[in-house]
């Protein structure tokens, strides 16, 4: 493949997870929704532009600085990825401010709600700012002096800061300058106000404390006060722990990732040149951090913005379909036993998920329970039914990835919380992810074992918003591959030997060669002259060998369709590209699920799967991916693959310069998610 790529194009990974980005932040001009849900996507458009900056950007700055080492760039490379990156976030950053100063707050307004900015408290409410000041924020707010060359206060990312520039009021006319952390815990980001004449009054705690800062600096005359915040490399490599085992390097380097370099420092725009000067000297920031932003920050904040009128200004999500046969069966083993299930999060209720754990934890023909966990839900039900299982005497496995980003804290402690309840937990290595979500019940014979293969977590929470599915079954075939894939986990290393499949497919195993199979299958059945046909849905598509096999079978006249959510470094729209077409959604839940279709000349091949087409996950990671084998399974799946390719509402083409563009050539209006709502429900 590596001749053919040289004639290929690829949109670079970064700026097309930037445009993903900005998909999510037109949500929030959406006029159709409700005020609340397009402020939710504001604050998500902030929350995943945060964790960019901690991670990608962080990455790109370290080779920059030749703090570390990558295999896809060099310094010279990483600095025009950044200076890309930056331009297109500031052009971001642009639209984001007109559409909430332009669009949410008037929109507020309109309904009742005044929200205060780049103000002071109008006089009906100077006495309330000052009473809650004093007794509910002051307490918290330790402002530190600055002084070039002497740091006394370490800046915590993540976190908001506001810098002060003050003059003494009986001495020169010197500056002086003073930091100090907002309060993120104990008082909440918005503060509400006494009603006055019908209308609703919200401040930003910022502002409460902007209006008081003669109580915080007395014998000062304030000049001026801006914020700025900081994202610190957030990135974990355990490459380097030596013979240390896994979970105490996780812990250290947890601690380690506090103290990461910046990646980002930004600061309110409106800032004076010296003030700003003054403040990188003092911390030792550079050009290169800097990203100018605007006067309120850390608005993925804006998700716990009261609402005091109600639910009218909120979308209300649909309570999940409930399966009549699953509530009037005694038990869904014996349902699954039978005849394969497919669940549809959240369409469909989590709780037949849980119900079958329950089962399994009771049943005493039940010997054994072996899941992966890759993000673990809080106080998870999932995770109490594994500890009944234990403690009822079954052989319970839990294969525990500690390294899911941003999830290692607790995903330790959970597993510590299953380990003392003699659940024994497995651990992948260092250099290996383990992001299958597989689970396998072990039945005594002649009863059938059971698995359930999901494109999700097994975290009822993100199960509530993350459009999954998964998978139970008892077909010998496909329990028993479950059953060797946990066996490979085992001894999961670089050396171990790699067990043979015959209907599941596994990374590093015979997924990635499965699949070239499959995508040149269709491209031979085309080039015959034959109906050939590719449906492919995932998050992310970057892996450079499937993109070309994609490119092939396009040119070769396979009508190859795409839903990719997020990240898709394929180009459109070029002559290496014929009969190619990508669609992103973005609605109420997230799009998650993996679903693979392959037209064969009608003998069609279904898979659902964990497993985006990214290079980590298809070459660094353990991924999973199962056959649907039910002609009725298979059916249901193709339609809601034709209602998302149908979508006029929430789907948009990514065209050849990597644009979100609306469809508008459909005359019917087809909201695939509330689509596929009801035909879930109408099946019922």
């Amino acid at each position: 493949m590596s001749d053919i790529s040289r004639k290929y194009k690829y949109f670079k990974r970064d700026l097309s997870w930037l445009s993903f980005n900005y998909r999510v932040l037109l949500e929030a001009e959406d006029e159709s929704l409700p005020i609340f849900e397009r402020i939710k996507f504001l604050s998500i458009y902030s929350s995943n532009l945060e964790e960019f900056y901690e991670i990608r950007v962080a990455e790109h700055m370290g080779v920059a600085m030749k703090r570390r080492t990558s295999q896809v760039e060099d310094s010279a490379l990483a600095e025009a990825t950044l200076a890309e990156i930056t331009a297109e976030v500031n052009r971001q950053h642009h639209e984001y401010h007109r559409i909430f100063y332009d669009m949410i707050v008037p929109e507020l307004l309109r309904n009742g709600i005044f929200l205060y900015r780049d103000s002071c408290p109008k006089p009906f409410h100077e006495d309330f700012v000052r009473e809650y000041f004093t007794r509910d924020i002051f307490p918290f707010l330790s402002p530190v002096m600055i002084s070039p060359g002497e740091i006394r206060t370490f800046i915590r990312d993540r976190r908001l800061y506001l810098v002060v520039r003050m003059r003494r009021r009986d001495a020169d006319d010197s500056f002086r300058y003073a930091i100090m952390k907002i309060p993120y815990s104990k008082v909440p980001r918005f503060i509400e106000l006494p009603k006055q004449d019908g209308v609703h009054y919200i401040m930003f705690i910022d502002d409460a404390i902007r209006a008081n800062l003669g109580w915080l600096f007395p014998g000062y005359i304030i000049d001026s006060c801006y914020s700025i915040k900081i994202s610190r490399d957030a990135d974990i490599d355990l490459d380097d722990v030596g013979d240390i085992d896994i979970v105490a390097g996780m812990r250290l380097k947890l601690r380690e990732r506090k103290n990461g370099y910046p990646s980002r420092v930004m600061y309110d725009r409106a800032m004076p040149a010296d003030f700003l000067n003054f403040i990188c000297e003092a911390f030792g920031f550079t050009v290169d951090h800097l990203v100018a932003g605007a006067r309120y920050m850390n608005l993925s904040d804006l998700r716990r913005l009261p609402n005091p009128v109600g639910e009218s200004l909120e979308s209300a999500l649909p309570e999940p379909v409930r399966l009549p046969w699953a509530d009037i069966s005694p038990s869904v083993m014996e349902v699954v036993s039978k005849k394969d299930v497919l669940l549809h999060f959240p369409y469909q209720s989590f709780d037949y998920l849980i119900r079958i754990l329950k089962e399994a934890a009771t049943d005493a023909n039940v010997t054994g329970i072996k899941i992966t966990q890759y993000r673990v839900a809080e106080h998870s039900e999932v995770i109490n039914q594994l500890i009944a299982a234990s403690r009822n005497g079954k052989d319970v496995r839990v294969y525990v990835e500690i390294k899911a980003r941003f999830d290692e804290e607790n995903n330790m402690f959970t597993a510590g919380q299953m380990e003392q309840a003699g659940i024994h937990i497995i651990y992948s290595n260092a250099r290996l992810k383990v992001h299958a979500k597989i689970a396998h019940i072990a039945r005594r014979r002649p009863l059938q074992d059971i698995a359930c293969i999901s494109t999700g977590n097994f975290n009822e929470k993100t199960a509530g918003i993350y459009a999954d599915m998964a998978l139970l079954t008892a077909n010998a075939t496909l329990t028993s591959d479950v059953a060797e894939a946990f066996a490979y986990l085992d001894t999961l290393s670089a050396d171990s030997v790699r067990p043979v499949f015959k209907r599941l497919l596994v990374t590093r195993c015979n997924m990635v060669e499965e699949l070239r199979r499959m995508i040149m299958r269709e491209a031979a059945n085309a080039l015959a002259g034959h109906r050939a046909q590719i449906v492919l849905k995932m998050n992310g598509l970057h892996d450079k060998e499937m993109i070309d096999l994609l490119y092939v079978a396009g040119q070769a006249g396979v009508r190859v369709d795409l839903i990719v959510r997020g990240i898709c470094c394929l180009v459109t729209g070029e002559d290496f590209s014929p009969n190619i077409y990508v669609t992103r959604i973005v609605d109420m839940y997230l799009e998650h699920a993996r679903i693979w279709y392959f037209y064969n000349r009608g003998n069609d091949e279904i898979f659902i799967s964990s497993a985006d087409w990214m290079h980590r996950n298809l070459r660094r990671r353990i991924e999973a991916a199962a056959p649907v084998l039910d002609p009725e399974l298979k059916q249901e799946i193709r339609h809601i693959l034709n209602l998302q390719l149908q979508d006029s509402v929430k789907a948009c083409i990514i065209n050849r310069s990597m644009d979100n563009v609306r469809k508008t050539e459909n005359a019917s209006q087809v909201r695939s998610q509330t689509a596929i709502y009801e035909y879930l429900k109408s099946r019922i």
